[in-house]
């Protein structure tokens, strides 16, 4: 079994609007890619286990484009959602609330394609989007 990565971030607003905004198609379009040059034009999210997800990540300037997906294997409201990606690869995402703030910890199997180091700071920088998105919305 190979080492899993994790990654957290803290995010300065309530737990309920970090599920909404987690969770939710027409908010994942404004977070979901690593990058200033990438975006994402596409989402869908059918938030139950044994549901599927989708969110495309495109470069924006035409030249890339790939289509995150899974299915749920489990979903907890306001507390924790994993997930097989489409590879079969395993995904974990906590959600903890610690007074007003809340804490989203992902924890995914790595791929073979990519140094460890590069995979980590790819998935940070999503969330590190997210939290920015989060607390300017």
């Amino acid at each position: 079994m190979k080492n899993r990565i994790t990654i957290e971030v803290v995010v300065n607003v309530n737990l309920q609007k970090v599920w909404d905004f987690w969770t939710k198609p027409e908010h994942i379009v404004n977070w979901n890619f690593a990058s200033d040059d990438w975006h994402c034009p596409k989402a869908t999210n059918d938030l139950r286990v044994g549901g599927k997800f989708s969110a495309t990540m495109a470069s924006k300037d035409g030249t890339m484009s790939f289509d995150f997906e899974g299915v749920y294997n489990e979903v907890v409201e306001l507390n924790k959602i994993a997930y097989a990606m489409a590879d079969g690869r395993q995904v974990l995402v906590a959600f903890e609330k610690q007074g007003n703030t809340t804490v989203v910890t992902e924890v995914f199997d790595p791929e073979d394609q990519n140094p460890l180091e590069m995979q980590k700071n790819g998935w940070q920088s999503i969330l590190n989007n997210f939290k920015e998105y989060v607390e300017a919305n």
